[in-house]
C-alpha cells in the first residue's frame, strides 16, 4: 500500500471529491502507521479452525460491519455481483477522460500504474471535472491495490 501511495501522489485537491464519495476512510489509510507488533500479536492468536483471536477474555472476530466503521465504507444496499461485458477502454475514457492504450490493460483489467501516470498530478489549474476524474482514478487505484 505504501509503495503505491509514493506512486499516487494524493493531491489535496481531490479529497473533497473522495469524501463525498464516502472513500476517506481508504483515502487516509496511506497515512496509517502500521503496528508490525500488534500484528504479530494478533497473528499469535488467531485460530483458523473456528476463524477467531483467542484473548483472555474469550474469542472475538472481525466482521464485515467493524471493517466498514473502521474504514468508513457503507454496507448496506444490494451487493454488486454477476459479470458483465463491457468496453473498457471507452469507460476509461468516459470516466477519466483518458483511453488507455492496450499495454495498460489486459482483459478488463488496468494497470494500476497507468492510472497513476495519468490521473495521480492534477494540473495546477484543473477544472471541476479534471479533479473529479483523478478522483475517480485514485479511487479505482487504491480499490485495486487493496483487493489484488
Amino acid at each position: 500500500m505504501r509503495a503505491f501511495l509514493n506512486m499516487w501522489r494524493t493531491d489535496p485537491c481531490i479529497r473533497p471529491y473522495v469524501i463525498r464519495a464516502g472513500f476517506y476512510g481508504i483515502y487516509r489509510l496511506g497515512h496509517i502507521i502500521i503496528d508490525w507488533p500488534l500484528i504479530t500479536c494478533l497473528v499469535e492468536r488467531w485460530r483458523p479452525e473456528t476463524h477467531t483471536f483467542h484473548v483472555p477474555v474469550g474469542e472475538i472476530t472481525i466482521t464485515l460491519q467493524d471493517v466498514a466503521i473502521i474504514l468508513g465504507l457503507r454496507i448496506d444496499g444490494p451487493a454488486v455481483t454477476g459479470t458483465c461485458v463491457l468496453d473498457v477502454a471507452g469507460l476509461c475514457g468516459e470516466l477519466f477522460g483518458v483511453i488507455p492504450l492496450d499495454e495498460a490493460l489486459r482483459g478488463s483489467a488496468i494497470s494500476i500504474r497507468w492510472l497513476c501516470q495519468q490521473l495521480s498530478t492534477p494540473a495546477p489549474n484543473a477544472d471541476e471535472v479534471a479533479l473529479q476524474r483523478s478522483a475517480r482514478g485514485f479511487i479505482l487505484a487504491v480499490t485495486l491495490q487493496n483487493i489484488s
